[in-house]
């Protein structure tokens, strides 16, 4: 089976997030999309960074009973921080019948080269890159490429953060399962 891992903290999961999810299993040959909740990600301050598991949980509220779309927590049981050659590296081991690919932004395709074993990734596993507003693919290091077009929002789960915050509503933002378990349990706040 072809996987698409799409990597993220997902803190929280947001529309957005889905939609490029749902794109990628619409749009190519990718048979399924793995959200890879991050438990430390070595490019951001863990500050402000909700529970993995709670983060895990919200995944799974979003992504419902869709079957091409699923929640990993395969970087819970690796050591920390996460480098994603790593959890490909395990990932291949543990499946050896699928084809994983991965699925970023071009805001993060353009710090590829800075990435724990890049040239490693680079010859061993193709990448599905959608397009960001302001961050074109003016370099591809001889990746095995795709580009996509995938429909935008400009949110983030900043703004979301932000907005729980100061007590603004996310609705439309997150789904509806999403922001009712983030109410419940105060998250964000």
């Amino acid at each position: 089976m072809n996987i698409g891992l799409y990597f993220g903290s997902f803190n929280p999961v947001h529309t957005g997030h889905l939609i490029i999810a749902s794109h990628v299993v619409n749009q190519t040959d990718i048979q399924q999309v793995w959200l890879v909740v991050s438990p430390q990600n070595p490019f951001k301050n863990a500050a402000g960074l909700l529970n993995e598991y709670d983060r895990l949980h919200l995944v799974n509220l979003a992504i419902d009973d869709e079957t091409r779309i699923r929640a990993s927590d395969v970087e819970f049981k690796l050591p920390r921080p996460s480098y994603t050659i790593d959890t490909l590296t395990y990932l291949r081991e543990k499946y050896p019948q699928h084809h994983f690919s991965i699925i970023m932004g071009s805001d993060g395709f353009q710090n590829l080269p800075k990435w724990k074993n890049a040239d490693l990734l680079i010859k061993e596993y193709p990448f599905i890159i959608y397009k960001r507003p302001g961050f074109d693919i003016t370099e591809t290091w001889n990746t095995n490429l795709q580009i996509l077009d995938a429909p935008m929002l400009d949110i983030s789960a900043t703004l979301i953060r932000n907005n729980i915050r100061e007590g603004k509503s996310v609705r439309y933002l997150v789904p509806d399962k999403v922001r009712e378990e983030i109410e419940r349990n105060n998250y964000y706040r």
